[in-house]
């Protein structure tokens, strides 16, 4: 089944207000939309938050992620920066999977890493708190944010 046919089966479900959560094929499709990405982007000039992300990749089976070099700085500026420097990412380079991380919302918000397919639908995130609350490094706090967005989804690790 299509990523459209699953929304517009649960668009259907919402409106006649008999939807009553996620099904097992809408993650079973998010999973294995996961596991045959070929390119995947991370929008970022970070090289140790791209060698995370990649590590935990490795570790559920999944293809590495390529850096894409863009000044994202101008995401902060939106009320989603995260979300948007996926957006600015997905403008610049075909690709399967965009996987980014950036601020929550407002300054002190905290941190999320979201990942979008090819037409910019979120897939998966996940969030941390603001680093002045959590005290973990950067490379912490993306690592145990990719492992979360993966494994809400339901993947496991393999190696």
């Amino acid at each position: 089944m299509k990523l459209e046919k699953i929304i517009k089966n649960a668009c259907e479900e919402s409106i006649s207000e008999s939807r009553t959560g996620d099904t097992e094929d809408e993650i079973n499709f998010i999973q294995n939309y996961l596991k045959s990405a070929r390119k995947i982007i991370v929008p970022s000039k970070n090289a140790v938050k791209l060698n995370i992300i990649n590590n935990v990749l490795k570790e559920f089976g999944l293809q590495e992620a390529e850096q894409l070099c863009i000044n994202t700085s101008a995401a902060d500026l939106n009320r989603l920066p995260a979300l948007s420097k996926a957006i600015m990412a997905l403008d610049q380079c075909e690709c399967d999977l965009i996987i980014s991380r950036g601020r929550l919302g407002v300054p002190g918000s905290g941190s999320m890493l979201v990942m979008i397919d090819k037409k910019g639908r979120i897939l998966t995130a996940a969030t941390s708190p603001s680093h002045v609350v959590h005290k973990k490094e950067v490379k912490d706090a993306v690592r145990g944010e990719i492992v979360h967005a993966l494994e809400r989804i339901g993947l496991k690790r393999i190696k």
